[in-house]
């Protein structure tokens, strides 16, 4: 075809998209900030529901990227113009790209955790994140409180940073739910003589097999689920976590203390994503992802022709959805690029 395609963002969204369209004969370019591949998913130990090392997924796309892609590492997009159909993309590298389209796979943030006070979080040293705790399980780094001791008590909070109309963030991330079930599980393995605690505000267990893991969380591994959003976490005289709360399901208020509390934090747009918004105008939606044109039948493409969206760039996303959104993503530049009869028909999309 002799086209060229500018994929920005190296995760799984990004490396899955770019070697399909790579299969399909199009040139690809593939836009990295950092120096390896696999965004979040290198920080991570092992995936719901199957157990499966992270690793393995990013070790199954990179391949293809090797063999097919032009991957360009520690770089990133400084600039956008439109040139006559096409665009031309100035890298912070002074490269100039020349692309007909352009597919944005720049994921998402975590949530900053410093931004629920309430939770400790930057001020207490037992008061970690669930990506730090993932850190700890793929580095094989042993668990312990800030005084070094094996935890005994363990507290998970869920939704922190999401559906949360104080810090602006009503929409579910959709992974944290699943994410404190499989960390909770993997807890009681470390420390079988523990007690583990998931705080939750209702557990959207939405995905298959997902809710077995619920049930094996408290079946076989005798984690402790307590309906309440989380009021207040304190600090007592020997470091323990003081969490305040009301148990909606019982109807009183809770007050107990715990070795140590993992915040379960959610997705918000990545600062990638913020600067493709900003750069070429696209539109965001409430949740200030980026908003594709029609949620059921153009959900890979942007306001912008020749703009294309895949993974959590447009929203929180699985893994499974992830490469799932990146494939028809593929499938959808494949067209645009030939300019068949389906596209011809897009044009009450684009105003």
């Amino acid at each position: 075809m002799e086209k060229q395609v500018v994929v920005i963002g190296g995760g799984v969204a990004g490396m899955e998209s770019a070697a399909r369209l790579a299969e399909l004969g199009i040139k690809v370019i593939l836009i990295e900030k950092k120096d390896d591949l696999g965004g979040h998913v290198r920080r991570w130990d092992f995936l719901f529901p199957d157990k499966k090392p992270a690793y393995v997924i990013i070790n199954a796309l990179r391949p293809d990227i090797e063999d097919m892609v032009d991957a360009r590492y520690n770089c990133e997009v400084k600039n956008i113009q439109s040139l006559n159909g096409a665009f031309n993309v100035n890298l912070s590298t002074d490269d100039n790209l020349k692309a007909d389209a352009i597919l944005i796979t720049t994921g998402f943030d975590l949530f900053d955790a410093t931004k629920k006070e309430e939770y400790g979080y930057g001020i207490y040293e037992n008061v970690i994140t669930a990506a730090e705790l993932e850190e700890q399980f793929m580095n094989k780094i042993p668990i312990r409180t800030a005084s070094g001791k094996i935890p005994r008590r363990i507290g998970f909070v869920h939704c922190v940073g999401s559906r949360d109309e104080k810090v602006g963030n009503e929409y579910c991330s959709k992974v944290c739910c699943v994410t404190g079930v499989k960390q909770s599980m993997k807890m009681r393995e470390a420390f079988p003589n523990s007690e583990v605690f998931c705080f939750y505000m209702d557990l959207r267990m939405f995905g298959r097999y997902f809710e077995d893991l619920y049930k094996e969380a408290q079946e076989k591994y005798g984690v402790q689920f307590i309906r309440g959003r989380l009021s207040e976490a304190s600090e007592n005289f020997d470091q323990k976590v003081v969490v305040k709360l009301e148990d909606t399901l019982a109807g009183k208020p809770l007050k107990m203390t715990v070795d140590l509390l993992v915040l379960l934090t959610g997705f918000v747009p990545s600062e990638g994503t913020r600067k493709m918004i900003e750069m070429l105008n696209l539109d965001k939606g409430d949740d200030r992802f980026i908003k594709p044109i029609d949620e059921h039948l153009m959900k890979n493409h942007t306001n912008v022709p020749g703009v294309f969206i895949a993974g959590a760039s447009s929203g929180p996303k699985s893994i499974a959805e992830t490469i799932t959104d990146a494939q028809a993503a593929t499938l959808e530049i494949a067209a645009f690029l030939r300019k068949n009869n389906h596209h011809d028909k897009l044009g009450i999309y684009y105003k």
